[in-house]
Protein backbone atom coordinates (compact mmCIF):
# COMPACT_ATOMS: atom_id res chain seq x y z
CA UNK A 1 0.00 0.00 0.00
CA UNK A 2 2.79 2.62 0.85
CA UNK A 3 4.56 1.71 -2.32
CA UNK A 4 1.71 2.29 -4.49
CA UNK A 5 0.99 5.58 -2.51
CA UNK A 6 4.47 6.64 -3.79
CA UNK A 7 4.15 6.00 -7.07
CA UNK A 8 0.79 8.06 -6.97
CA UNK A 9 2.28 11.03 -6.02
CA UNK A 10 5.23 10.60 -8.80
CA UNK A 11 2.93 11.14 -10.83
CA UNK A 12 3.69 13.58 -13.72
CA UNK A 13 1.96 16.10 -16.09
CA UNK A 14 -0.34 14.29 -18.73
CA UNK A 15 0.22 15.63 -22.55
CA UNK A 16 -3.12 17.25 -22.15
CA UNK A 17 -2.36 19.23 -19.27
CA UNK A 18 1.14 20.33 -20.74
CA UNK A 19 -0.49 21.71 -23.57
CA UNK A 20 -3.12 23.64 -21.87
CA UNK A 21 -0.54 25.09 -20.01
CA UNK A 22 0.86 26.29 -23.29
CA UNK A 23 -2.42 27.45 -24.56
CA UNK A 24 -2.98 29.40 -21.35
CA UNK A 25 0.48 30.84 -22.06
CA UNK A 26 0.63 31.93 -25.68
CA UNK A 27 -2.85 33.98 -25.04
CA UNK A 28 -1.32 35.56 -22.21
CA UNK A 29 1.45 36.51 -24.64
CA UNK A 30 -0.66 37.26 -27.35
CA UNK A 31 -3.02 40.11 -25.03
CA UNK A 32 0.55 40.94 -23.68
CA UNK A 33 1.98 41.33 -26.98
CA UNK A 34 0.02 44.57 -27.74
CA UNK A 35 0.67 46.71 -24.79
CA UNK A 36 4.18 45.65 -24.77
CA UNK A 37 4.80 46.83 -28.62
CA UNK A 38 2.64 50.22 -27.66
CA UNK A 39 4.61 51.14 -24.48
CA UNK A 40 7.51 50.96 -26.40
CA UNK A 41 6.24 53.04 -29.30
CA UNK A 42 5.34 55.67 -26.96
CA UNK A 43 8.37 55.28 -25.63
CA UNK A 44 9.99 56.28 -29.13
CA UNK A 45 7.17 58.98 -29.79
CA UNK A 46 8.38 60.90 -26.24
CA UNK A 47 12.15 60.25 -27.58
CA UNK A 48 11.03 61.75 -31.07
CA UNK A 49 9.52 64.97 -29.17
CA UNK A 50 11.98 65.56 -26.92
CA UNK A 51 14.57 65.85 -30.17
CA UNK A 52 11.81 68.14 -31.83
CA UNK A 53 11.98 70.58 -28.72
CA UNK A 54 16.11 70.32 -28.43
CA UNK A 55 15.92 71.30 -32.32
CA UNK A 56 13.46 73.49 -31.61
CA UNK A 57 15.23 75.47 -28.78
CA UNK A 58 18.30 75.58 -30.62
CA UNK A 59 16.45 77.29 -33.59
CA UNK A 60 14.86 80.15 -31.11
CA UNK A 61 18.61 80.16 -29.69
CA UNK A 62 19.86 80.93 -33.20
CA UNK A 63 17.23 83.59 -33.76
CA UNK A 64 18.35 85.38 -30.81
CA UNK A 65 21.80 85.07 -31.61
CA UNK A 66 20.95 86.61 -35.50
CA UNK A 67 17.95 88.07 -35.64
CA UNK A 68 16.20 85.45 -37.69
CA UNK A 69 15.54 81.92 -38.11
CA UNK A 70 18.52 80.81 -40.32
CA UNK A 71 17.59 80.42 -44.19
CA UNK A 72 16.92 76.80 -45.72
CA UNK A 73 20.19 77.05 -47.46
CA UNK A 74 23.20 79.19 -48.07
CA UNK A 75 25.21 79.95 -50.76
CA UNK A 76 29.33 80.85 -51.26
CA UNK A 77 29.75 84.93 -50.73
CA UNK A 78 31.38 84.37 -54.45
CA UNK A 79 28.02 82.81 -55.63
CA UNK A 80 25.74 84.70 -57.37
CA UNK A 81 22.44 84.43 -55.30
CA UNK A 82 20.21 82.26 -56.21
CA UNK A 83 23.14 79.96 -57.83
CA UNK A 84 23.05 77.33 -55.42
CA UNK A 85 24.24 74.54 -58.44
CA UNK A 86 27.34 76.70 -59.48
CA UNK A 87 30.51 74.76 -58.58
CA UNK A 88 31.69 76.94 -55.83
CA UNK A 89 28.10 77.07 -54.08
CA UNK A 90 27.88 75.89 -50.64
CA UNK A 91 24.65 74.49 -50.21
CA UNK A 92 25.28 74.28 -46.37
CA UNK A 93 21.12 73.52 -44.97
CA UNK A 94 19.69 75.09 -42.05
CA UNK A 95 20.60 71.72 -40.23
CA UNK A 96 24.07 72.25 -40.75
CA UNK A 97 23.70 76.21 -39.75
CA UNK A 98 22.46 75.11 -35.91
CA UNK A 99 24.83 72.64 -35.37
CA UNK A 100 26.78 75.02 -32.76
CA UNK A 101 23.01 75.56 -31.16
CA UNK A 102 22.65 71.88 -30.75
CA UNK A 103 26.20 71.24 -29.12
CA UNK A 104 27.87 70.56 -31.84
CA UNK A 105 30.42 73.14 -32.30
CA UNK A 106 33.02 71.43 -32.80
CA UNK A 107 31.13 69.25 -35.68
CA UNK A 108 30.36 72.88 -37.20
CA UNK A 109 34.05 74.62 -36.63
CA UNK A 110 35.40 71.58 -39.04
CA UNK A 111 33.02 72.48 -41.84
CA UNK A 112 34.96 74.86 -44.42
CA UNK A 113 32.25 77.17 -45.55
CA UNK A 114 34.24 78.16 -48.36
CA UNK A 115 33.81 75.00 -50.22
CA UNK A 116 30.63 72.70 -50.99
CA UNK A 117 28.56 70.62 -48.65
CA UNK A 118 29.10 67.81 -50.42
CA UNK A 119 32.16 66.08 -52.52
CA UNK A 120 32.66 68.65 -56.17
CA UNK A 121 35.06 70.62 -54.02
CA UNK A 122 38.52 69.52 -52.50
CA UNK A 123 38.33 66.27 -50.11
CA UNK A 124 39.96 66.51 -46.93
CA UNK A 125 39.71 63.39 -44.25
CA UNK A 126 38.02 66.35 -41.81
CA UNK A 127 35.28 66.48 -44.32
CA UNK A 128 35.13 62.73 -44.67
CA UNK A 129 34.35 62.85 -40.58
CA UNK A 130 31.92 65.36 -41.09
CA UNK A 131 29.81 63.33 -43.54
CA UNK A 132 29.71 60.53 -41.44
CA UNK A 133 28.54 62.01 -38.61
CA UNK A 134 24.98 62.64 -37.78
CA UNK A 135 23.35 63.24 -34.29
CA UNK A 136 21.01 60.97 -32.66
CA UNK A 137 18.80 64.63 -32.03
CA UNK A 138 18.13 64.42 -35.93
CA UNK A 139 16.86 60.56 -36.15
CA UNK A 140 13.32 59.47 -34.89
CA UNK A 141 13.68 55.82 -33.18
CA UNK A 142 10.79 55.01 -34.28
CA UNK A 143 12.26 54.66 -37.92
CA UNK A 144 13.96 51.47 -38.26
CA UNK A 145 14.80 52.31 -42.00
CA UNK A 146 17.06 55.36 -41.75
CA UNK A 147 20.10 53.31 -41.11
CA UNK A 148 20.88 55.16 -37.93
CA UNK A 149 21.36 58.35 -40.31
CA UNK A 150 23.76 56.47 -42.92
CA UNK A 151 21.73 55.23 -46.09
CA UNK A 152 22.97 53.92 -49.28
CA UNK A 153 24.67 56.77 -51.76
CA UNK A 154 22.58 56.20 -54.98
CA UNK A 155 25.48 56.95 -57.16
CA UNK A 156 27.82 54.14 -56.94
CA UNK A 157 26.07 51.77 -59.37
CA UNK A 158 22.88 54.17 -60.06
CA UNK A 159 20.61 52.09 -57.14
CA UNK A 160 17.55 53.74 -57.61
CA UNK A 161 16.69 53.04 -53.67
CA UNK A 162 20.21 55.21 -52.94
CA UNK A 163 19.99 58.83 -51.92
CA UNK A 164 21.36 61.63 -54.24
CA UNK A 165 23.06 64.80 -52.49
CA UNK A 166 23.65 67.64 -54.48
CA UNK A 167 26.75 66.20 -55.38
CA UNK A 168 29.36 63.17 -55.11
CA UNK A 169 30.19 62.37 -51.32
CA UNK A 170 33.23 63.18 -49.85
CA UNK A 171 36.36 60.55 -50.55
CA UNK A 172 36.63 58.10 -48.40
CA UNK A 173 40.63 58.60 -47.22
CA UNK A 174 40.55 54.77 -46.39
CA UNK A 175 39.60 53.82 -50.04
CA UNK A 176 40.48 57.12 -52.20
CA UNK A 177 36.77 56.95 -53.63
CA UNK A 178 33.30 58.88 -52.39
CA UNK A 179 31.95 57.48 -49.31
CA UNK A 180 29.15 55.01 -50.07
CA UNK A 181 26.20 56.13 -47.62
CA UNK A 182 24.91 60.13 -47.58
CA UNK A 183 23.89 61.16 -44.23
CA UNK A 184 20.30 61.86 -43.77
CA UNK A 185 18.06 63.24 -40.96
CA UNK A 186 14.05 62.52 -39.94
CA UNK A 187 12.84 66.41 -39.47
CA UNK A 188 12.91 68.94 -42.32
CA UNK A 189 12.08 72.32 -41.89
CA UNK A 190 8.98 73.24 -43.58
CA UNK A 191 8.21 75.71 -46.70
CA UNK A 192 4.56 75.72 -45.46
CA UNK A 193 1.73 75.55 -48.50
CA UNK A 194 4.37 76.69 -51.35
CA UNK A 195 3.70 74.54 -54.73
CA UNK A 196 5.75 71.21 -54.30
CA UNK A 197 4.75 70.40 -57.69
CA UNK A 198 3.31 73.59 -59.53
CA UNK A 199 5.50 74.64 -62.44
CA UNK A 200 7.84 71.25 -61.90
CA UNK A 201 5.65 68.85 -63.13
CA UNK A 202 2.32 70.54 -64.00
CA UNK A 203 1.24 70.31 -60.46
CA UNK A 204 0.27 67.88 -57.90
CA UNK A 205 -3.62 65.83 -57.45
CA UNK A 206 -3.99 68.06 -54.70
CA UNK A 207 -2.99 71.31 -55.66
CA UNK A 208 -4.62 73.78 -56.98
CA UNK A 209 -2.51 75.12 -60.28
CA UNK A 210 -2.21 76.68 -62.49
CA UNK A 211 -3.51 79.23 -60.04
CA UNK A 212 -7.20 80.55 -61.47
CA UNK A 213 -8.25 84.01 -61.19
CA UNK A 214 -11.06 82.97 -59.24
CA UNK A 215 -11.73 79.93 -56.46
CA UNK A 216 -14.86 78.23 -57.20
CA UNK A 217 -16.90 79.29 -54.09
CA UNK A 218 -16.43 76.71 -51.55
CA UNK A 219 -12.99 75.08 -53.11
CA UNK A 220 -10.15 76.27 -50.63
CA UNK A 221 -6.96 77.25 -52.94
CA UNK A 222 -3.91 74.65 -51.91
CA UNK A 223 -0.47 75.59 -52.90
CA UNK A 224 0.62 79.48 -54.10
CA UNK A 225 3.49 80.30 -56.44
CA UNK A 226 7.40 79.80 -55.46
CA UNK A 227 7.54 76.52 -55.43
CA UNK A 228 9.32 75.03 -52.34
CA UNK A 229 9.74 78.43 -50.78
CA UNK A 230 11.79 79.96 -53.72
CA UNK A 231 10.85 83.25 -55.53
CA UNK A 232 10.48 81.50 -59.03
CA UNK A 233 7.55 82.78 -60.46
CA UNK A 234 6.86 85.40 -58.66
CA UNK A 235 6.53 84.07 -55.14
CA UNK A 236 7.96 84.29 -51.92
CA UNK A 237 8.12 81.89 -49.12
CA UNK A 238 5.05 80.96 -47.03
CA UNK A 239 6.50 78.90 -44.63
CA UNK A 240 9.59 79.24 -42.65
CA UNK A 241 12.39 77.82 -45.06
CA UNK A 242 13.21 78.76 -48.45
CA UNK A 243 14.91 76.48 -50.73
CA UNK A 244 17.81 77.86 -52.50
CA UNK A 245 16.68 81.65 -52.56
CA UNK A 246 18.24 82.72 -49.40
CA UNK A 247 15.00 84.27 -47.65
CA UNK A 248 14.98 84.27 -43.88
CA UNK A 249 11.99 84.78 -41.59
CA UNK A 250 12.09 86.43 -38.16
CA UNK A 251 9.09 85.54 -35.34
CA UNK A 252 7.88 88.95 -36.25
CA UNK A 253 7.17 87.90 -39.53
CA UNK A 254 5.03 84.99 -37.92
CA UNK A 255 1.26 86.50 -38.64
CA UNK A 256 -0.89 84.04 -38.07
CA UNK A 257 0.56 83.14 -34.57
CA UNK A 258 3.60 81.23 -33.45
CA UNK A 259 1.23 78.20 -31.98
CA UNK A 260 -0.73 77.97 -34.98
CA UNK A 261 2.61 78.00 -37.31
CA UNK A 262 4.69 74.67 -38.48
CA UNK A 263 8.61 75.10 -37.76
CA UNK A 264 9.21 71.65 -38.27
CA UNK A 265 8.10 68.40 -39.12
CA UNK A 266 8.89 64.60 -39.53
CA UNK A 267 9.85 63.19 -42.94
CA UNK A 268 11.15 59.47 -44.07
CA UNK A 269 14.05 59.60 -45.39
CA UNK A 270 13.61 56.07 -47.70
CA UNK A 271 10.61 57.68 -49.25
CA UNK A 272 12.77 60.52 -50.95
CA UNK A 273 16.07 60.19 -52.98
CA UNK A 274 17.49 63.55 -51.63
CA UNK A 275 17.39 63.16 -47.78
CA UNK A 276 20.84 64.51 -47.64
CA UNK A 277 21.40 66.12 -43.82
CA UNK A 278 24.14 68.99 -45.01
CA UNK A 279 22.89 69.95 -48.34
CA UNK A 280 19.89 72.75 -48.28
CA UNK A 281 18.22 70.17 -51.42
CA UNK A 282 17.15 67.54 -48.35
CA UNK A 283 16.30 69.78 -45.61
CA UNK A 284 13.21 71.08 -46.18
CA UNK A 285 9.20 69.95 -47.09
CA UNK A 286 6.02 71.30 -47.87
CA UNK A 287 2.19 70.41 -46.81
CA UNK A 288 0.33 70.47 -50.16
CA UNK A 289 1.01 67.24 -50.20
CA UNK A 290 -0.99 64.95 -47.22
CA UNK A 291 0.74 64.33 -44.26
CA UNK A 292 1.48 60.49 -44.41
CA UNK A 293 1.87 60.31 -48.31
CA UNK A 294 3.74 57.37 -49.32
CA UNK A 295 5.87 58.47 -51.80
CA UNK A 296 7.83 55.11 -52.30
CA UNK A 297 4.92 52.93 -53.14
CA UNK A 298 6.22 53.14 -57.32
CA UNK A 299 8.92 50.81 -58.27
CA UNK A 300 11.78 53.38 -57.78
CA UNK A 301 13.55 51.35 -60.88
CA UNK A 302 10.67 51.97 -63.22
CA UNK A 303 11.64 54.17 -66.00
CA UNK A 304 9.54 56.87 -65.84
CA UNK A 305 10.56 57.02 -62.06
CA UNK A 306 14.31 56.35 -61.67
CA UNK A 307 15.80 59.91 -61.66
CA UNK A 308 12.84 61.59 -63.31
CA UNK A 309 13.29 64.65 -60.81
CA UNK A 310 10.29 65.99 -60.62
CA UNK A 311 9.24 65.29 -64.40
CA UNK A 312 5.79 65.67 -65.53
CA UNK A 313 5.31 61.60 -65.93
CA UNK A 314 7.02 60.99 -62.20
CA UNK A 315 4.12 59.08 -60.81
CA UNK A 316 2.83 60.40 -57.37
CA UNK A 317 3.76 57.20 -55.54
CA UNK A 318 7.69 57.64 -56.68
CA UNK A 319 10.15 58.83 -54.82
CA UNK A 320 11.73 61.40 -57.42
CA UNK A 321 8.58 63.18 -57.58
CA UNK A 322 7.96 65.98 -56.08
CA UNK A 323 5.10 64.49 -53.48
CA UNK A 324 8.03 63.13 -51.70
CA UNK A 325 8.58 66.87 -50.65
CA UNK A 326 5.49 66.10 -48.01
CA UNK A 327 5.89 65.26 -44.44
CA UNK A 328 5.76 61.68 -42.74
CA UNK A 329 6.57 59.34 -40.10
CA UNK A 330 6.05 55.44 -38.96
CA UNK A 331 4.58 56.81 -35.59
CA UNK A 332 0.95 55.04 -36.10
CA UNK A 333 -1.89 57.98 -37.11
CA UNK A 334 0.27 60.31 -37.78
CA UNK A 335 3.32 62.57 -37.05
CA UNK A 336 5.29 65.15 -34.48
CA UNK A 337 5.80 68.60 -35.72
CA UNK A 338 7.34 71.42 -33.56
CA UNK A 339 5.41 74.91 -34.05
CA UNK A 340 7.36 78.81 -33.70
CA UNK A 341 6.19 78.32 -30.07
CA UNK A 342 8.76 76.18 -29.05
CA UNK A 343 5.91 73.68 -28.88
CA UNK A 344 5.50 69.73 -30.27
CA UNK A 345 2.51 68.47 -31.24
CA UNK A 346 1.09 65.20 -32.66
CA UNK A 347 -0.98 65.70 -35.57
CA UNK A 348 -3.18 63.49 -36.98
CA UNK A 349 -2.91 61.75 -40.24
CA UNK A 350 -6.49 62.44 -41.51
CA UNK A 351 -6.16 66.09 -40.90
CA UNK A 352 -8.19 68.13 -43.60
CA UNK A 353 -5.87 69.36 -46.25
CA UNK A 354 -7.17 72.49 -46.33
CA UNK A 355 -5.99 73.10 -42.68
CA UNK A 356 -3.03 71.89 -42.88
CA UNK A 357 -1.73 74.33 -45.64
CA UNK A 358 -3.39 77.05 -43.46
CA UNK A 359 -1.02 75.91 -40.42
CA UNK A 360 1.91 75.93 -42.85
CA UNK A 361 1.75 79.08 -43.80
CA UNK A 362 3.16 82.09 -41.62
CA UNK A 363 0.90 84.70 -42.76
CA UNK A 364 -1.81 83.74 -45.06
CA UNK A 365 -4.58 85.09 -42.51
CA UNK A 366 -6.19 82.41 -42.63
CA UNK A 367 -8.90 81.52 -39.20
CA UNK A 368 -7.70 78.30 -37.76
CA UNK A 369 -9.04 77.03 -34.01
CA UNK A 370 -6.87 75.05 -31.82
CA UNK A 371 -9.19 72.16 -32.28
CA UNK A 372 -9.01 72.09 -36.09
CA UNK A 373 -6.21 69.68 -35.80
Amino acid sequence: MHSSDRRGGDRGFTLIELLVVIAIIAVLIALLLPAVQAAREAARRAQCVNNLKQIGLALHNYHDQNGAFPTGGIVNANTALGNAWAANANMLSWRALILPQVEQSTLYNAINTSLPAYGSGPNTAAAYTIWVTVSSTWLCPSDATNGSGKLHWGGDGNDPQGQWPAGNPPTNPATGKPATIVPVANYAGSFGDNYCGGPLCGGLPWETYPAPTTITPGKPRIGYDGYWGTNNGGGTLRGMFDYITSQTVSMAGVLDGTSNTLLVGEVLPFRAADSNFYNQNGSTAGTTVPLGWNSNSYPASASNCNGNWQGASAPTGCRYSAAAKGFASLHPGGANFLFCDGSVKFLKQNISLPIYCAIGSRAGSEVVSSDAY
